[in-house]
Formats: structure tokens, C-alpha cells, sequence
């Protein structure tokens, strides 16, 4: 069976969803495969989200990511919106979460390490789910 597609989506496709992306290809690769995108995009992925991925887990998003739309992803399964607190684009796919995450653009390193730390924790809740529930 083919791997589900995951999409984590946001507005702008700058920072959580890139981070999510990011999480997912490092320590779900082998459960499904990763996505991001927004309905609006940005020139750059967010630089200090660049910086401490790379920091915590030598990952360098701007090597293999970039700010991209919706309509640019493949039909998924699963849609993961980050927590807009605006109105979160709608992708249809068969599962769907608000992991509700609060923005840290602008925050400071501390700020952005606890929402980091939860992006992992539920990408890795994710990995449990579909492996057990088969969500898809």
C-alpha cells in the first residue's frame, strides 16, 4: 500500500507548516509523506524557523522546502491545519486535524522551541495514529 499524503497546511506556508514538513520527512518518512503549503506564500521560509530546526535537528529546510499554495500539492489523505487563528485554508482529504499552534513568528528562540516541541510531539502522535488507527 502506498504511503498516505500528509499536507500541513497554514495561511502563509512560512514557519509551522514548514517546521511540520520538515519534522514529518525526518521521523516519519517510513509511515507517510510530507507536505506543506498556504494560500498565500512567502519570499523565504521563516529565517529564525530555518536557524533552530538546523540547531535541533541539523535539518536545513531551505535545501529541500520553499513557501508554496495548495493547488500546487498532490491529492492527500490527511490535511493537518497548524491553528490559523484566521480562517485556515480547506484542502479535502479523508482525515483532518487543528493542531491549533500558536505562531511564533517574531517570538523569541524560547517561544519557538516550545512550539518545535510540540510539532514533534504530534508528528510523532500522527505516526501512532495511522499506524494503528489506519486513519486512511
Amino acid at each position: 500500500m502506498d504511503k498516505p499524503k500528509v499536507a500541513f497546511i497554514c495561511v502563509h506556508n512560512s514557519c509551522r507548516s514548514q517546521m511540520a514538513e520538515a519534522l514529518g520527512k525526518h521521523l516519519a518518512s517510513d509511515v507517510f509523506e510530507s507536505y506543506s503549503a498556504g494560500t498565500e506564500t512567502k519570499p523565504n521560509i521563516n529565517q529564525d524557523a530555518v536557524r533552530l530546526m538546523k540547531k535541533i535537528y541539523n535539518i536545513d529546510m531551505e535545501k529541500t522546502q520553499y513557501s508554496k499554495l495548495i493547488t500546487e500539492l498532490p491529492e492527500v489523505d490527511i490535511t493537518i491545519k497548524m491553528g490559523c487563528n484566521v480562517i485556515c485554508p480547506f484542502l479535502p482529504s479523508k482525515y483532518e486535524e487543528d493542531w491549533g499552534l500558536d505562531d511564533p513568528t517574531g517570538k523569541s528562540d524560547e517561544e519557538f522551541e516550545v512550539v518545535i516541541a510540540e510539532i514533534e510531539k504530534k508528528v510523532k502522535e500522527l505516526i501512532s495514529k495511522i499506524k494503528l488507527e489506519s486513519l486512511v
